[in-house]
């Protein structure tokens, strides 16, 4: 069982099932998605680590100018500092205790939630498995970038790793994690994205807002399933039941929801038409790229997944999904369920906005299914099915 001195002195409880063994904790995981999805085979569930496995650190700056905490805040808004978080890969830990000792020597002031002022509000850091570090500092204002700027190089001196570094402005009073508007302070060779050589031997380049599952190991595994599963369906290789006016000798794939295109670029192949939509156009660019990098023969397209796919009149093979919590919802899942698509990949972190989208269509039916906990000692995890009609 992982210790946590933290969680021990009561400063830290969000690892809520931390006292329950891990073993304990994947059959309670398992037994809650087979109350909500009927499934006639489970595949073995993905466990990965239980500790180190986290690729990204989101900690609220707390504390005073020259005693900053980065971590959370308790219940009177005092900073407790969790720089040494279990769950983070070592390689934050020893960036964030660099980044913590920066922020004291340069007296920025964090910002204070009880009185309302201050600047900076969260550190959010990034690993690659190459260990390189993309930094993105949130601040309330624009009016510390001269300083952060003129300390900037002691930083980079401190972490070597350092690829990327920006500014996020955030000016508003209340819980959200950073703004709109993105500063960048460096780019190692001018280039702003993070590259994450994955396992599986692609690579998938992040930019600052992009959004990338929080456990490498399990994304791996999440793409690997889709990947095996896509294999599986000999049928279409053999014999495409593509209709309409595009080409019936390819099988045809959307990838909705693709973010920086995982799913899309480990789906694409010869004899396959490869698609992904995504409403961030940064993350498009950077899926554009790891294609034309790749010599992947895939398509990406920026816009809403849902208006996409309604808008169309010639529906693909095979439709992956990968949505956040609240699921892909009644619009699109009605669209599904009469477009004919013949087998839907569905990734899901939140297993209860997956059971109300599989209600919504009847005629496509779960075959498989895959637990992969990508966060232990929590009740979340992901989980995987395919759908067949």
């Amino acid at each position: 069982m992982l210790e946590c001195r933290h969680y021990d002195a009561l400063r830290c409880r969000s690892c809520t099932l931390l006292e329950v063994p891990r073993a304990r904790q994947l059959l309670d995981k398992e037994a809650h998605v087979r109350g909500l999805v009927d499934s006639p085979v489970w595949l073995p569930t993905v466990a990965g680590p239980e500790a180190g496995f986290r690729n990204k650190a989101k900690m609220v700056v707390g504390g005073t100018p020259t005693a900053p905490t980065l971590g959370i805040l308790d219940s009177e808004l005092t900073g407790i500092d969790l720089r040494d978080c279990g769950l983070h890969s070592p390689g934050l830990v020893r960036a964030l205790d660099a980044i913590g000792s920066w922020l004291a020597d340069a007296e920025l002031a964090p910002y204070d939630v009880r009185a309302r002022r201050g600047e900076f509000k969260h550190v959010l850091l990034t690993e690659s498995p190459d260990r390189e570090l993309m930094l993105r500092l949130v601040l309330r204002s624009t009016a510390l970038e001269a300083k952060v700027r003129s300390r900037l190089p002691a930083l980079l001196a401190a972490l070597p790793a350092l690829r990327v570094v920006t500014l996020n402005i955030q000016p508003e009073h209340k819980a959200v994690l950073e703004g709109e508007r993105e500063i960048v302070l460096h780019a190692a060779s001018g280039d702003t994205t993070l590259p994450m050589r994955l396992g599986t031997g692609l690579t998938l380049h992040l930019g600052p807002r992009a959004f990338f599952q929080t456990n490498t190991e399990i994304a791996e595994a999440l793409y690997t399933q889709a990947r095996e599963w896509l294999a599986s369906l000999a049928s279409y290789e053999s014999a495409p039941m593509g209709s309409g006016a595009h080409d019936a000798s390819l099988l045809r794939i959307w990838d909705l929801y693709c973010g920086v295109g995982g799913f899309a670029l480990h789906l694409a192949g010869p004899g396959r038409d490869v698609l992904g939509v995504e409403v961030s156009a940064d993350a498009i660019e950077a899926a554009r790229r790891s294609a034309a990098e790749a010599g992947i023969d895939a398509r990406f397209v920026a816009g809403d997944a849902t208006s996409y796919a309604l808008r169309s009149q010639d529906p693909p093979d095979v439709v992956v999904v990968n949505p956040p919590r609240r699921g892909i919802g009644p619009d699109l899942a009605g669209w599904l369920e009469s477009s004919g698509v013949e087998h839907v990949v569905y990734s899901s972190c939140n297993a209860e906005s997956l059971a109300r989208d599989l209600a919504l269509m009847p005629s496509l039916r779960v075959v498989q299914g895959r637990v992969l906990d990508m966060f232990p000692h929590t009740s979340h995890y992901e989980v995987i099915v395919l759908l067949e009609r």
